[in-house]
C-alpha cells in the first residue's frame, strides 16, 4: 500500500476528500506505512513493560526502549499515553494476553504513584528506581512551588478499566484509592487553584511542553496553563466515571460539579474572540492601589483578573480535544490549522507558531524543545479534537502526514524518535523513544 492508497483508506473512513487541506504531501511511501509501523510497535510492545525494581515497587510501564533515554523512569502522563498505545497494539493484533498485561502494569504504574503519596495528598511526577522524588515534588512548604504529578490518575485507572479484561470494568480494583484520588485533587486546589477558577504552575520544572513560553520562565504561580487545565478537566470526568461504577455517586456529581466550574473558567479567561484561539492565562493581575496609593479615591474599579498570553502554542487546541469548545469555536480553531506560517505544517502542527518570535527548531534535551517541533503527542491531541468535532477531512490528512513521518524515521534509522522537524518530518531528538508515539495506531485505517 503506497501513501496515495493510505490516503483513500482514510477517506473511506469519514472523509470524502483530503485535498483542501493544510498539509503537504510527504513522500510516497515503498511499502504499507501502517503495517510496518504496527509490527515496529508489537514487536517491541512488552520491552515496555517493567518489573518491580527498587522503589518501583509494583509492575511499570517505561516510556523508551531499554537503554534509551528515560528506559529506567516512571513518568506522569507518559505512563498514560504509552499505556493507550500499548492497548491499541493489543487491539489490533488480537493479543488479549498483551492486554491483560499491559492492564496489571497501569495498575501497578497507579500502585507505584500512590505509594509515594504525601500526607498532603500530593504525587511526585517522576520516579526512578533509586529515587521516589528526584524532582523534588513532595518537598518545600505549602504552598508548594514545586509542581507534582500532573493530573492524569484518574484518566489512567479508567482506561485499564476500560480497555483491559472484563472483570475490571467495574473498576472495582480501583476503589481503595478513591481516596487518595480525593486527596491528590485537594492538595492541586490547595496548593495550585488561582482566583480565576484556573489551575496554575508553580514553578516551570517538568511541566510536560516543558519550554512553552507561556509558562517557561515565568514567575511562580502565575502561569494557568491550558494543557494543566485540560487534563485537569478530563480528569476529573474519568473520576466522575469511576466514582459512579463503584458505587461512590455523590462523589461522581461532585466531580462533575468542578469540572463544569473549570470549563467556565477556561471559556472566561482563555477563549479570545479577537484571535478566536484559546489562550494559557496570566493569572497575576490584582488592584494593589489601597496598599500603594494612600488618601487618593480610587476610582474606577478593576474589572480583569487574568490577561491572555497571546503566543500561539499547540495547547490552545486542547479545548477541541476535551470536548468543551461551542461549535463556533472549533471552526474557528480547524481554521487556525491551515495556516503553514502559524501552527500548521506539513508534518502536522507545530507546538509554537512560526510566526512567534521565540520559534525554534533547535534540538534539546532539557528542556526537551516545544517551540515549534511536531511532537505525536501534539499531532495525537490535536487529531482527536478534530476528529471529535466532526472535521474528518483536517483529521485524515494529520493522521497520513504522522504516518508517513513515522514510517520514514523507522525505515531510515530502525527505531523512533522524540521530536520532528514540522516541514521536513526529519527526526531531531532521542532516538529509541517510544511512549506517545505508539499513540499514531489509533490513526491508523480500520480494515474489518
Amino acid at each position: 500500500m503506497n501513501r496515495r492508497d493510505l490516503l483513500r483508506c482514510l477517506s473511506f473512513a469519514g472523509a470524502s476528500s483530503v485535498a483542501a487541506t493544510s498539509f503537504a504531501a510527504g513522500p510516497e511511501a515503498s511499502e504499507d506505512d501502517a503495517t510496518l509501523l504496527l509490527r515496529y510497535f508489537t514487536l517491541h510492545a512488552r520491552d515496555l513493560l517493567r518489573k518491580p525494581a527498587g522503589v518501583l515497587r509494583f509492575p511499570s510501564i517505561a516510556p523508551s526502549l531499554p537503554g534509551a533515554t528515560y528506559s529506567a523512569d516512571l513518568w506522569d502522563w507518559d505512563t498514560l499515553w504509552t499505556a493507550r498505545g500499548l492497548f491499541e497494539v493489543a487491539d489490533r493484533t488480537k493479543d488479549a494476553g498483551l492486554s491483560s498485561e499491559v492492564a496489571q502494569h497501569a495498575q501497578g504504574s497507579l500502585a507505584n504513584f500512590f505509594d509515594h503519596q504525601s500526607s498532603e495528598g500530593r504525587v511526585p511526577m517522576l520516579i526512578t528506581m533509586k529515587d521516589a522524588d528526584p524532582l523534588g515534588c513532595l518537598k518545600g512548604s505549602r504552598p508548594h512551588k514545586e509542581n507534582q504529578a500532573k493530573p492524569v490518575l484518574a484518566q489512567l485507572a479508567l482506561l485499564a478499566a476500560d480497555r483491559g479484561p472484563k472483570e475490571m470494568r467495574d473498576a472495582r480494583w480501583f476503589e481503595p484509592s478513591l481516596a487518595r484520588l480525593r486527596r491528590f485533587y485537594d492538595s492541586w486546589r490547595a496548593d495550585n487553584l488561582s482566583h480565576t477558577g484556573l489551575l496554575v504552575w508553580g514553578d516551570d520544572v517538568a511541566i510536560g511542553n516543558d519550554n512553552d513560553p507561556t509558562t517557561f520562565g515565568r514567575p511562580f504561580f502565575s502561569s494557568a496553563n491550558l494543557l494543566l487545565n485540560c487534563l485537569y478537566y478530563q480528569d476529573l470526568k474519568a473520576a466522575a466515571e469511576l466514582s459512579r461504577r463503584t458505587g461512590h455517586s455523590t462523589d461522581g456529581e461532585q466531580y462533575e460539579r468542578e469540572a463544569a466550574a473549570l470549563v467556565r473558567a477556561i471559556q472566561q479567561h482563555c477563549w479570545d474572540p479577537r484571535d478566536r484561539f484559546f489562550y494559557t492565562a496570566d493569572v497575576q493581575c490584582a488592584d494593589r492601589r489601597a496598599e500603594l496609593i494612600h488618601g487618593i479615591p480610587l476610582g474606577m474599579a478593576m474589572s480583569w483578573s487574568s490577561l491572555p498570553l497571546r503566543l500561539q502554542t499547540f495547547t490552545g487546541f486542547l479545548p477541541m480535544w476535551a470536548g468543551i469548545c461551542t461549535e463556533d469555536q472549533n471552526r474557528a480553531l480547524a481554521e487556525h490549522l491551515r495556516n503553514q506560517r502559524g501552527l500548521g505544517a506539513s508534518y502536522g502542527v507545530r507546538t509554537l507558531s512560526a510566526a512567534e518570535p521565540m520559534y525554534s527548531l533547535a534540538a534539546s534535551s532539557n528542556p526537551s524543545n516545544w517551540l515549534g517541533p511536531v511532537w505525536i503527542i501534539a499531532n495525537y491531541l490535536t487529531w482527536s479534537g478534530l476528529v471529535r468535532a466532526g472535521f474528518r477531512e483536517q483529521a485524515n490528512a494529520m493522521a497520513s502526514a504522522t504516518i508517513s513521518m513515522l514510517a520514514r524515521d523507522l525505515r531510515r534509522s530502525g527505531s523512533l524518535n522524540e521530536y520532528y522537524h514540522p516541514d521536513r518530518g526529519e527526526p531531531l531528538s532521542h532516538a529509541g523513544f517510544m511512549d506517545w508515539n505508539l499513540l499514531v495506531l489509533e490513526m491508523l485505517p480500520q480494515h474489518g
